[in-house]
């Protein structure tokens, strides 16, 4: 029997846990469901913003994914624009309950997937945190920013297609669901402003947003799979196949990594 890879999975944290209410991990069962559905054994990164231990967290799995969850510090990259977004956007913005321990390990994260060169699938704040790790920017707040947006933050909907995206022909993305066209679910406030150097958009939405990102074919080779989605295709794994595609792609990936080390 092949040996199953492990993927590493960074958590989101709760302000209260069901245990002494103390600040808690918190991941949904639908991200670990999908990757064991897929033939991967899921693994949960620890909470720590200690570099050797997250580095050698990255070295002892096989691949790397990024979830949902609160919004990233906008220090991190409301500095960039030419005018500071106003203080009532900024007001919109729910960062994670640990004085930003989150942000500086998925930074850290991030930047031993491509050390050690692991494969990595990004999702919604994943999505989001990849693209300000390389120094790109975020819309802060989309109904304040673009007004005449779609309704991008249909929480009460999480596993329902609310709208279509739009994808680049020849991407990954458009080769893994086999269409031009992919409905997915839609709960974020915030989004890619552009991608940042070495990504690219390759699925948007009709009013601009970023929905998914891949490498540029000229950085293809510095990853052996990466894949950045805003949507959270762990949610309509149940729907079709070309939802559980994005996680069997992901795993058969991250499975060469075992058969690399034999």
């Amino acid at each position: 029997m092949a040996k199953m890879p492990f993927i590493l999975i960074s958590p989101s944290i709760e302000k209260h846990g069901v245990e002494f209410h103390d600040v808690s991990i918190s991941l949904s069962v639908r991200y670990e469901s999908a990757i064991l559905a897929a033939g991967g054994i899921p693994i949960i990164a620890p909470a720590t913003t200690d570099r050797a231990i997250l580095a050698e967290s990255v070295r002892r799995t096989d691949g790397v994914l990024l979830t949902g969850g609160d919004d990233i510090n906008p220090e991190l990259y409301a500095g960039l624009y030419p005018k500071k977004p106003v203080e009532k956007i900024l007001k919109t913005v729910a960062q994670t309950p640990d004085d930003g321990a989150r942000d500086v390990r998925e930074l850290v994260l991030i930047g031993e997937i491509f050390r050690q060169r692991k494969p990595v699938l990004a999702i919604c704040r994943g999505h989001q945190m990849l693209n300000v790790a390389f120094g790109g920017r975020l819309i802060v707040d989309i109904r304040q920013q673009m007004p005449d947006a779609l309704n991008h933050q249909q929480s009460d909907k999480p596993l329902k297609l609310v709208h279509e995206v739009t994808l680049t022909p020849g991407s990954l993305l458009s080769k893994i669901c086999k269409t031009r066209v992919l409905g997915v679910n839609s709960t974020h406030h915030q989004a890619v402003l552009q991608p940042a150097e070495p990504f690219m958009a390759v699925a948007r939405t009709r009013d601009g947003i970023v929905e998914a990102m891949e490498l540029k074919p000229e950085a293809a080779a510095q990853l052996p799979f990466l894949l950045s989605v805003q949507f959270h295709p762990e949610r309509l794994v149940h729907q079709h196949t070309r939802y559980r595609a994005i996680f069997q792609k992901f795993v058969a990936a991250c499975a060469k990594n075992v058969k690399s080390k034999k």
